[in-house]
């Protein structure tokens, strides 16, 4: 098969549509649609039938569609390795994460990153939803539970535990809460329960909300709950990886906080040896380590991976 028909093919399959396939490929939608005709007649079927929403794969462009997948997925390792220098780190790395993670914890150590490799570009993706590295729709993921694709490389980083957090001109001015009970009578600021979040965290912050009397503010990402505690709005539900971050924040209610959030480095098989990801993987480390000593200065040593 005509491995530019090919390519083709998988722009369309992926967008479901010819226009936006040939915005991607720099084609006009007529020498697109030329393109995978040829390729419907030199296998003899057809590969996509029109619907109302675009294009739909046959049974047939479905088999199809997987065998290019595979292929992509496998090209763009090769590329990526073929890129990585003998003696530099150099390129672009495709990092996820989440919107808290990346912005409180990630994005302030990344200066250091930069400055040992400097030719190295981080494109720097935070969401909520999980990103299939398989895919390809990221390089790197730090994620806050254990990956569920069997072949991804991963490595457990640390713990992250929700707690509830004011700042101390709040305290100076509302009083500290000590009890759940205390806590009912200030405004909590939370993660919006239909927003995507970690069940755990969710599951803490529950029970308080159905027990508060005052008002509450809730916002999709913890960034947005920081700068509301940080202005003195209320009492918010934060990781507690903030807390070194941000040292004006008070921890309320002692103790009490949500049961324990992996936090994981995940990757897949292609990318063992790229010296990108074993960059970042290894400036990872060494900051989780130096964060732990933070806390705790009998705290273990995480040593870089072998893989």
């Amino acid at each position: 098969m005509d491995w530019d028909k090919l390519r083709i093919f998988h722009a369309v399959a992926d967008a479901g549509s010819l226009t936006h396939a040939g915005e991607t490929l720099h084609l006009s939608q007529s020498a697109v649609s030329r393109q995978i005709r040829a390729l419907e007649v030199s296998l003899n079927t057809t590969l996509f039938r029109r619907h109302a929403r675009g294009l739909i794969l046959t049974e047939q462009g479905e088999l199809l569609f997987e065998a290019t997948r595979t292929m992509t997925r496998r090209l763009d390792a090769t590329a990526a390795r073929i890129r990585d220098s003998e003696d530099e780190v150099f390129g672009e790395l495709r990092v996820t994460t989440t919107t808290g993670f990346g912005t409180l914890w990630l994005a302030p150590r990344l200066p250091r990153l930069f400055e040992r490799y400097p030719k190295l570009k981080i494109d720097l993706m935070l969401e909520e939803r999980v990103l299939d590295l398989a895919m390809r729709e990221a390089d790197v993921a730090v994620r806050m539970k254990e990956p569920s694709q069997a072949d991804l490389i991963r490595r457990r980083l640390m713990e992250v535990r929700i707690r509830f957090y004011a700042s101390e001109d709040y305290v100076a001015k509302h009083g500290l809460p000590q009890t759940a009970e205390d806590l009912a009578n200030h405004r909590l600021i939370t993660h919006s329960p239909a927003s995507p979040q970690v069940r755990a965290g969710a599951d803490f912050v529950l029970p308080f909300l159905l027990g508060n009397t005052e008002s509450v503010l809730t916002v999709n990402n913890y960034f947005g709950i920081l700068q509301g505690v940080m202005q003195g709005i209320g009492v918010g539900a934060l990781p507690d990886y903030i807390i070194n971050e941000n040292a004006k924040l008070v921890p309320v209610l002692g103790d009490d906080q949500s049961a324990p959030i992996p936090v994981y480095l995940a990757y897949v098989e292609e990318l063992r040896h790229s010296k990108r990801v074993t960059a970042f993987r290894d400036f990872i480390l060494e900051e989780i380590t130096a964060y732990k000593r933070s806390l705790d200065p009998a705290a273990g040593t995480a040593r870089p991976a072998a893989n």
